[in-house]
């Protein structure tokens, strides 16, 4: 069964034109897949029908950030929402290098395991460095970028992230993400994630539960995590910056306006950068993760 007949079973023909059910946890251990390429398996769900709209979460989360915006959009588009290597459940082998960069290469791999030429990218954190790296070193793959906060050229990675840098360096990042998954009200405090979301009592137990197991669901899985995140450490946007300013590529922007990790002065960087820019949209009081639960019209 291909994996889009599998997502139309999942919701009724009756259900195109209109926003769909709500999509769970539980729908998205149903849907998950997996495609195969030469480094592992790329864990992914997808839903709906047309052009395939790619979707690039955050860090420390996985696909599951997307799916209040795939419940909207699969009316439209066939929706892909792939976990990153060493995030979610994607696996990776073990003598595998892991950084934004191979992230990209990555994301070209796994979309030509599934045949498909060319995607529009939405993409949000380090998802945003990410899809800025595949849309410069796969040319003519990226039809439309929709960059939400996220990494942008010097600010990678933000000045707030060094405890976090500093922890994968020494090898214990991954050992934090126990406390929070074993303590839910420090998962949604100052000392979790809690200060990028609007509201932190947003990021619910199902959410914790499927961002946070994966990560530390064996030995391997922790040394990658802290593996990845180290890689932070050495910024690769800068170098291309001259490729952003020749892309053709159409991008919206779209921010959060009271983000502290990527403030709305690096979404005014990116419009002034990319000559096919359609311009920034500010959503006030939005925070880092808003993509998980709040939909901005207009985009």
């Amino acid at each position: 069964m291909s994996s889009i007949t599998a997502a139309s079973m999942a919701f009724p023909a009756s259900t195109y034109g209109k926003q769909l059910p709500n999509i769970d946890a539980a729908w998205y251990q149903r849907s998950r897949r997996f495609a195969g390429i030469t480094t592992g398996r790329v864990a992914y769900v997808e839903c709906g029908r047309g052009q395939v709209a790619l979707f690039l979460h955050g860090f420390p989360l996985n696909g599951f950030q997307w799916r209040g915006v795939i419940a909207r959009l699969a009316t439209h588009r066939r929706c892909i929402a792939p976990d990153f290597m060493a995030l979610g459940f994607t696996e990776t082998a073990e003598t595998h290098e892991i950084a934004p960069v191979t992230q990209a290469d990555m994301l070209a791999e796994f979309l030509d395991a599934l045949k498909i030429k060319d995607v529009d990218i939405i993409a949000n954190d380090t998802g945003g460095e990410v899809a800025q790296l595949f849309l410069t070193r796969h040319l003519g793959r990226t039809r439309t970028l929709l960059l939400t906060n996220c990494d942008v050229s010097t600010n990678s990675p933000p000045p707030s992230f060094k405890p976090v840098l500093a922890a994968a360096q020494k090898g214990v990042l991954a050992d934090s993400f126990n406390r929070l998954l074993a303590d839910r009200t420090l998962a949604r405090s100052p000392k979790g994630l809690g200060p990028f979301y609007m509201d932190p009592s947003s990021l619910t137990d199902e959410a914790i539960e499927y961002y946070f197991s994966p990560l530390v669901s064996s030995a391997l899985r922790k040394a990658q995590l802290n593996h990845f995140a180290a890689s932070f450490a050495e910024n690769p946007l800068v170098s291309i910056q001259p490729a952003l300013k020749r892309s053709q590529v159409p991008v919206r922007i779209v921010w959060g306006a009271s983000d502290t990790t990527f403030d709305v002065t690096w979404a005014d960087w990116l419009d002034k950068t990319f000559p096919r820019s359609c311009g920034v949209r500010r959503v006030p009081g939005a925070k880092l993760f808003f993509p998980e639960r709040r939909i901005a019209g207009g985009f």
